[in-house]
């Protein structure tokens, strides 16, 4: 018989889940999506385009507060779970509601829902989310580059916009951020690949991404979101971990799925961790995962002009994911920051609209701004908090240029952090191994 499925998600292995594994699968039929994390896209549908015979008029997108109503109204069979950076605690609360509803809670599993390329694959996933991936990655872009091999990376999903549009995303100038419509998050993601003159693809299809991918790779770069597994079969497959948050490797999901999986593990941050932090990671590494390599890694950081911010009262702006579901109080602005002295100025008293609102969710932020801009809105409610609140400077640990894309009445210095030598070195002897 045929089981309902409602798929409960977040823009993005909700819908490849169901592209691989239930869309033209005779045994489920998909009543329809939950949505959390991002806002803006619930009470949408997944485009009938994208979506299938089956599915003719398309997909219902439901808020996830209505989980138990829609279970029971639509008589659901099965919900399968597919969504990251969440505790170990969330999902099996998240388990008991479906179960008490009366239905099946399902985790689909790497067998299920990775693609197998026809180009070698390198994956960078994480623990958790802001543990130092996009640092990593740009260490084995440079790596491919030097030797005159075509790398092209594809960038786990972030379509917060018109889906069916959105279904093969490719990125190689600056001009492409506005045709795709680009929010701040992902402008984050792609902009530093632009910068080295590569391509880089995201969208909502990755059968379809990797065939086009192919076209113009020699090496694929699976550059992971969150702390989500690779959507295709690596090669080689990095994981990086983050000791400011030591035992989380084993109580964050799917993060301990990429920690019992890792065939390289970065302990990313030992030079701002604490020496029995990063103990920590590597006891529970060797515990679960004995065969792993393992990298001890710094994160080298470079600041513009330190000079002109030194002692000063300045507003730092972090990443957003990295320090709102990804739970971390500071960023690599705030590092670099105090160490050149500065006075960190609150923003929470000059926030407003739904960067308001995010201070509000997220309790833990208080000296810093998390770059927000799921929409035009909001990055204009981010560019009026930022304009509003009374310092000297901005400093900025988001890895996307503000100044290109916010107006303020200040001056903005960037902070970059990179992986330092000796680890990248260490990493380039495992890259060279794949073929």
């Amino acid at each position: 018989m045929t089981r309902n499925v409602l798929i409960l998600g977040a823009a993005g292995r909700d819908f490849h889940n169901f592209l691989v594994f239930y869309k033209n699968n005779p045994n489920y039929h998909v009543v329809g999506f939950t949505a959390t994390q991002i806002p803006g896209i619930d009470n949408k549908r997944f485009p009938a385009s994208l979506a299938g015979g089956k599915y003719p008029t398309g997909i219902p997108i439901y808020p996830e507060k209505e989980l138990e109503d829609i279970v029971r109204k639509h008589h659901v069979d099965e919900c399968s779970f597919a969504y990251s950076d969440v505790s170990h605690q969330y999902v099996m609360n998240k388990a008991s509601e479906v179960q008490a509803a009366g239905a099946t809670f399902v985790l689909l599993g790497p067998q299920d829902t990775m693609i197998k390329s026809k180009k070698p694959v390198i994956s960078v996933c994480a623990v958790r989310t802001g543990s130092g991936k996009s640092q990593t990655s740009r260490s084995i872009v440079e790596y491919y580059l030097k030797k005159g091999e075509k790398i092209v990376a594809i960038r786990h999903p972030m379509p917060y916009g018109d889906l069916a549009k959105q279904a093969v995303q490719r990125f190689e100038h600056y001009d492409d951020f506005e045709k795709h419509d680009c929010t701040i998050e992902e402008r984050e993601e792609y902009e530093r690949y632009i910068e080295k003159g590569m391509v880089i693809f995201a969208g909502v299809d990755y059968q379809a991404i990797l065939e086009e991918a192919e076209k113009e790779a020699d090496i694929i770069l699976w550059d992971g979101g969150n702390n989500d597994w690779s959507f295709y079969t690596p090669d080689l497959n990095i994981v990086v971990a983050d000791p400011h948050r030591a035992g989380h490797e084993l109580s964050y999901y799917p993060g301990e799925t990429n920690f019992r999986m890792a065939d390289v593990l970065i302990i990313n941050k030992i030079d701002s961790a604490s020496k029995e932090q990063v103990e920590i990671v590597e006891k529970n590494a060797r515990k679960v995962n004995p065969h792993v390599h393992i990298i001890k890694a710094k994160s080298d950081l470079s600041f513009s002009n330190p000079e002109l911010v030194r002692g000063k009262k300045v507003l730092v702006v972090e990443d957003g994911p990295t320090t709102t579901h990804g739970g971390m109080p500071f960023g690599a602005g705030t590092v670099a920051a105090k160490k050149l002295g500065c006075i960190l100025v609150d923003p929470r008293p000059h926030a407003v609209g739904s960067i308001q609102k995010i201070f509000e969710k997220f309790p833990h932020l208080k000296e810093i701004l998390p770059a927000m801009g799921y929409g035009t809105k909001q990055v204009r409610e981010l560019e009026q908090t930022i304009n509003d609140t009374p310092c000297d400077a901005v400093v900025s640990g988001t890895p996307i240029n503000l100044k290109k894309l916010l107006n303020v009445n200040k001056p903005i210095f960037d902070v970059a952090y990179e992986l330092d030598a000796e680890s990248v070195q260490k990493l380039c002897a495992f890259l060279a191994k794949v073929r």
